[in-house]
């Protein structure tokens, strides 16, 4: 019985080495953990520094997320930096950086959706290239607008807004307290 399940348990781990989905990676970084850094997982990320594709809640110091991902990232108070290429869902950590589009709620002290953003950011500072919804902080700022913008704060940029031409559907490139576009 014993010999049953050593093989039993070998057999188990051998086969979620090969595998591409998982529901539960544990990792002290990308490269020490349990899952392959490619695998998808859906479930729950636990470790020091995630990084993963797919659909998970991810908890850790450092939470990454590679492709088209979504989920819930965030350790309280103790995330330091979420990341991901294309992701949906809710990143909360001191810093969240986006390369690709994010849409969601991004939530911390900086906020970065380097191309595309489309829900709610929260915090000291938000920055995008491209945004639909609301930004919430000390410093917003918005290369352009698709469809719609709201900024609420002590400075609030809109780069592509013309200034005071098309009130009230738009307002100014640069304004104090808030700050929008309701497009066309």
């Amino acid at each position: 019985m014993k010999k049953l399940m050593i093989v039993a348990a070998a057999c188990a781990l051998t086969a979620g080495s090969f595998a591409e989905t998982a529901g539960f990676q544990l990792s002290l970084t990308p490269d020490i953990a349990l899952q392959d850094r490619d695998t998808e997982i859906k479930g729950v990320s636990i470790g020091v520094w995630n990084e993963n594709p797919g659909a998970q809640w991810q908890i850790g110091f450092v939470n990454g997320s590679t492709g088209d991902s979504k989920g819930f990232a965030w350790l309280p108070y103790l995330t330091f930096y979420n990341y991901a290429e294309n992701f949906s869902g809710v990143h909360w950590a001191w810093v969240n950086n986006t390369s690709g589009k994010f849409v969601g709620w991004q939530s911390g002290i900086v906020n970065i959706a380097q191309e595309e953003f489309v829900g709610l950011q929260s915090a000291w500072v938000n920055y995008t290239a491209k945004m639909h919804g609301v930004q919430l902080g000390l410093v917003n700022y918005a290369k352009t607008v698709d469809e719609w913008a709201f900024q609420l704060g002590l400075v609030n940029i809109i780069e592509d807004n013309p200034w005071f031409s098309n009130l009230p559907g738009e307002l100014a490139q640069g304004m104090i307290i808030a700050n929008w576009s309701f497009g066309d």
